[in-house]
């Protein structure tokens, strides 16, 4: 056993512990106070993510309940180095933002291509001009509006240019300084919102900002409801009649397939839908790297997504490497045995909430008998290789779907990427084979 493998469950315990992300909140509120600042929201938009553009939609009625400041930012798209698959990102974006918008009552639809240049520009220019007339609230859903409209030989509102016009160097000098503060304060994407050392992505994490505006008393109306609360449908699951089945996209090394991988095998209890095992490697063992400020959002945003499910997460043991390739090659006998969610569960939870050591004997033998399996079995199962083919095979059909990451998955032809997006796996099988 190595010192880092000794001494990381140790460190990420107390890292990634809810104490401490509670601590940390804390100290900012103090430190906000000294400095006589009011509570302010940064957010960094991105004129051609349809991210941005819901999150331009919810931003009226988000103000309008906390007594926060808004500084609005536009930014450029993520760098190569945290969208490895761009062209996969930006079409299966557009997706996701449609069934997004149509579950929330927002505007967004996919006509199947990004904006055009020219009218993206505009938008940069007309978006950096609203700012700097402190006028952005006001324009930045219209602006979007205008962009994605099916009709891209819409002219743009006449209020648009109402505003005073900014020079092709103030907006450039715009974006080069919001990108920079971007990066300083930790992130790489559009639609994002940034509050006293925390990021919150679009409006699938605005609930986490609005529960901490509200524990620290900046709700402007009393006790509100949250504008979009977790939800992964599986209270409202039922049985269904001959379900199909649900293919289940994952990796070992990958934080939100070890909280969805509880929820996932829960839904296809509740529903009767079979679930399948379609494992492939991590990104950083198939030859992308993950950037290190992308690594840690993800593994703080899991533990924040974790808490709010009761899920155990955070003392971790990177799987990364042989332990990952152990793992894999046990799921087959697993199967063999009819232990394939129990033992994928037992490994989730041994490295990413136990920091049990999956390269180790004395790890993955616990791992594999509390799976309810035959260590002796497992010792003869780690000798064979034809899990790598199927690994394989799991990671072109993924691509083939339009995507790259996990976890992911597929009913019917309904393929959608996230573990907080098992309300759209849920109506993906009510509605089948529509």
């Amino acid at each position: 056993m190595s010192l880092k493998t000794l001494l990381m469950p140790m460190i990420t315990q107390h890292r990634f512990a809810r104490g401490t992300l509670l601590a940390q909140r804390t100290k900012a509120e103090k430190a906000r106070l000294a400095s006589g600042r009011p509570h302010e929201v940064y957010y960094f938009h991105q004129v051609d993510d349809p991210y941005s553009h819901l999150v331009a939609q919810a931003l009226p009625r988000f103000l309008a309940r906390y007594n926060i400041e808004l500084k609005p930012h536009v930014v450029s798209p993520p760098p190569d180095s945290a969208a490895p698959e761009r062209e996969k990102l930006v079409a299966y974006s557009r997706v996701d933002a449609a069934l997004l918008a149509q579950r929330h009552g927002l505007s967004f639809v996919d006509y199947g291509r990004q904006p055009a240049l020219a009218r993206a520009r505009q938008a940069t220019h007309t978006l950096v001009a609203a700012i700097q007339d402190g006028q952005f609230v006001e324009h930045v859903a219209s602006v979007g509006q205008w962009l994605w409209a099916g009709d891209e030989t819409q002219m743009p509102p006449e209020q648009f240019n109402a505003l005073k016009p900014v020079s092709s160097q103030d907006v450039q000098n715009h974006i080069a300084q919001a990108d920079g503060l971007r990066d300083k304060l930790g992130h790489y994407l559009g639609g994002m919102l940034y509050y006293e050392g925390e990021w919150y992505w679009g409006i699938d994490r605005l609930y986490h900002l609005e529960q901490r505006l509200q524990a620290l008393g900046a709700q402007a109306n009393g006790a509100i409801a949250l504008l979009f609360p977790a939800d992964d449908g599986l209270e409202h699951a039922k049985p269904l009649e001959n379900p199909p089945d649900i293919d289940f996209f994952f990796s070992f090394r990958s934080p939100y397939s070890a909280i969805v991988a509880p929820r996932i095998f829960e839904l296809g209890r509740l529903t009767g839908a079979k679930v399948n095992l379609r494992f492939v490697l991590p990104m950083v063992m198939r030859g992308l790297p993950v950037p290190k400020v992308k690594r840690e959002y993800i593994v703080y945003d899991t533990a924040r997504e974790a808490h709010v499910r009761n899920i155990p997460f955070g003392r971790l043991n990177d799987p990364v490497g042989k332990p990952t390739e152990r793992g894999l090659a046990l799921i087959p006998f697993a199967e063999q045995h009819s232990k394939g969610q129990e033992f994928v569960l037992s490994y989730m939870q041994g490295v990413w909430a136990e920091g049990i050591d999956a390269g180790s004997d004395k790890g993955l033998k616990k791992m594999v008998e509390r799976a309810g399996l035959r260590w002796e079995g497992a010792e003869v199962a780690l000798q064979h290789e034809a899990w790598r083919e199927r690994a394989t095979a799991n990671r072109e059909e993924l691509f083939a779907a339009g995507l790259w990451g996990v976890p992911s998955f597929k009913v019917g032809n309904t393929v959608v990427w996230g573990q907080d997006r098992l309300w759209a796996v849920y109506d993906a099988l009510r509605s089948y084979p529509a």
